[in-house]
């Protein structure tokens, strides 16, 4: 699950976060802004395009909404350090839209590719 929601998306739901969203980032820190995420913290990313890299909303288990993002298999890793979390991002707005921890902490090496698999970003209901 997501380690935090930006209020923008919040307000809009996940249609937004879904029509939005146009790269993955994985950083070595965790981001609490778009510069951090694109910049400061980025170890790689991988651009989607717009309204590519999450599915469209649908319900969630138990409860709730869900999107599920895309699976990266050629990402572009582009410092050397350890990755440990991943974010989100609109490129077009300059706005970081989630971010959330990895499974494991992963290093990586500039010039290398990274994969993540495909994952669920939920809102639970009441």
């Amino acid at each position: 699950m997501a380690g935090k929601v930006n209020s923008w998306v919040l307000d809009n739901g996940l249609t937004a976060l879904h029509n939005n969203a146009t790269h993955i980032y994985i950083c070595s820190a965790e981001p609490m802004s778009y510069s951090d995420a694109t910049s400061t913290y980025a170890l790689g990313n991988n651009n989607f395009g717009v309204g590519l890299a999450l599915g469209a909303p649908v319900n969630g288990t138990p409860d709730g909404r869900k999107v599920t993002t895309t699976a990266v298999t050629a990402g572009a890793v582009t410092g050397t350090g350890t990755v440990i979390r991943w974010a989100i991002v609109d490129s077009v707005n300059s706005r970081l839209l989630v971010d959330g921890d990895l499974a494991a902490s992963q290093a990586v090496t500039a010039g290398n590719v990274f994969s993540l698999p495909a994952f669920d970003i939920r809102i639970p209901g009441s």
